[in-house]
């Protein structure tokens, strides 16, 4: 069955991913970029291939999440699978359902922190198109000129959010912000989290490595020194630009205009206040 890694795109996400691959797959501890590849990105092509002919057309893919996901599910072993996805149905087709599904972690990060990575790795040209694209609720990502990933149903930084929080079973909230401030209680969280649904033991040391070796500072330095394969390409300069680029750096109160400020907290000001980002 799937343990599901998800969030909104740029909230923390390949951080998880780094730590959780670190404490599965490393014999150490130690983060490393090869690792991280074993924790999959869900949907990509490969999971329909002979399911469906038209990797563009979501109406087939949509028909097709759960025969994809009993296929994955065959060996009967439970896997960990990344993704930005919605938890969400369409046309009364399901994302996925209690038969792939064993949990879900879900990481969520403040919107108005959100906006300056997309801004960054999706090539907005401005903080107004960056907020336009976290507000947009019918938001599908996916490159055509990428032969490996599909479309991706995302919607805004809300409805992504709420999606995901009507799971009831073995669902686990991270926020990243937590991560920053309390890195050994949050990553701790999620270590009792895998031991009790995947019935592992996880040796303390090596739990104490994985959270120092992915700090931002490490993972940065690592990406300096070895590249990263998840960065994107500067369509300016044709240089990759750097995937682990600010992170606690990257303050809204110092980056954003009140203008949009005000937008961002008007608009997902309920669920902002329910996850403590406003009063």
């Amino acid at each position: 069955m799937i343990i599901w890694l998800a969030s909104y795109p740029k909230s923390g996400n390949t951080w998880l991913r780094l730590f959780i691959s670190s404490i599965l797959f490393s014999s150490d501890g130690n983060a490393n970029f090869e690792d991280i590849k074993k924790i999959d990105q869900y949907p990509r092509r490969k999971f329909f291939d002979g399911l469906i002919s038209n990797f563009e057309d979501m109406h087939e893919i949509k028909k097709n999440w759960i025969a994809s996901q009993d296929l994955i599910n065959l060996d009967n072993k439970i896997k960990i699978l990344k993704t930005h996805h919605m938890h969400c149905e369409v046309d009364n087709y399901s994302f996925t359902n209690n038969d792939n599904t064993l949990g879900a972690i879900y990481v969520v990060r403040d919107p108005r922190n959100v906006i300056t990575s997309i801004m960054h790795h999706f090539h907005k040209s401005s903080y107004k198109e960056a907020k336009e694209s976290i507000f947009e609720e019918k938001k599908l990502i996916g490159s055509k000129k990428d032969n490996d990933k599909m479309l991706t149903i995302t919607g805004s930084w809300k409805t992504n959010y709420l999606s995901w929080k009507k799971i009831k079973k073995n669902f686990l909230l991270i926020k990243y912000e937590n991560l920053i401030s309390n890195p050994k209680n949050e990553f701790n969280k999620i270590v009792q989290y895998l031991q009790n649904l995947m019935n592992i033991e996880i040796d303390k040391k090596k739990i104490e490595k994985a959270i120092n070796s992915t700090s931002f500072e490490n993972l940065s330095e690592l990406e300096t020194k070895h590249g990263f394969e998840e960065s994107v390409v500067d369509k300016k300069t044709g240089k990759n630009k750097k995937f682990f680029n600010l992170g606690p750096k990257n303050d809204w109160r110092k980056l954003l205009d009140n203008e949009t400020i005000n937008e961002i907290e008007e608009k997902f000001n309920s669920e902002m206040k329910e996850l403590g980002y406003l009063n």
